[in-house]
Formats: C-alpha cells, sequence, structure tokens
C-alpha cells in the first residue's frame, strides 16, 4: 500500500485494488489499513496474511515524518555523500533502485541496533 502525508494525517491505498485508508498517525493508518485489506478480501472469499502487505512511502514524507532520523547522519552510517540524500529527501533528484536499497538497509540496520539495547538506570 502506498503511504502519503495529508494536512489530517496520513493515507494509505492499494494500487491494484480499491482499497483506501485514513488515519491521524502511522500505527493507526496501519491498523486500519490491515483491517480494510481484510474486508475487502473477505467480500472476494480469500484470506490474506498480513505479512504480504507491504507499505511504500516516498524519502521526502519518510523523513518528515521520522525527524529522528537525521538525513546528513544516516548518509554517513551507510557511506552516502549526505548532499546526495538530502537531494533525495528534498525531491530534487531520484535515488536509483540500488541506493533505495542501500538506504533502506541502513534504516533497518539502525532500527535492529537500537532494537537491541536497554539503557542503564541511574540512581
Amino acid at each position: 500500500m502506498t503511504v502519503e502525508k495529508t494536512n489530517t494525517g496520513f493515507s494509505a491505498y492499494a494500487v491494484d485494488y480499491p482499497i483506501f485508508t485514513t488515519g491521524q498517525s502511522v500505527p493507526e493508518l496501519i491498523n486500519r489499513a490491515y483491517e480494510a485489506i481484510e474486508f475487502y478480501f473477505e467480500e472476494e472469499n480469500l484470506d490474506i496474511e498480513p505479512k504480504s502487505v507491504g507499505f511504500e512511502i516516498d524519502f521526502k514524507q519518510f523523513f518528515k515524518y521520522y525527524k529522528v532520523i537525521n538525513a546528513k547522519f544516516l548518509a554517513e552510517k551507510i557511506g552516502m555523500n549526505p548532499t546526495l540524500l538530502s537531494q533525495y529527501v528534498s525531491g530534487t533528484k531520484k535515488p536509483s533502485a540500488k541506493q533505495t536499497e542501500k538506504i533502506l538497509s541502513g534504516i533497518h540496520q539502525i532500527g535492529q541496533e537500537l532494537s537491541g539495547i536497554n539503557l542503564l538506570q541511574t540512581a
């Protein structure tokens, strides 16, 4: 499903099916999208596994929503020119499939690193 930022939150739609939903946050949008997909395919007498549903968002909207991810530092971490990544984020240049995969892989790596960290409690 394609995800877009709107003035009131987010929207998601399927390119190949008449499925569309909205949400004020990304988690709400994803939950509603699963409900909409389930409803549509239930009417078609088909079962769809949630893992088979993918969500896509463009660079500009991704970095606008996930402001905690700094494009300059991400570029440095994945060995990419920060100016080039900035151009992808702003939409002035479009990344190749290879560059997109490199960026996404870096984002996933950071997510895995963060999910494995525990903070110490200090007195």
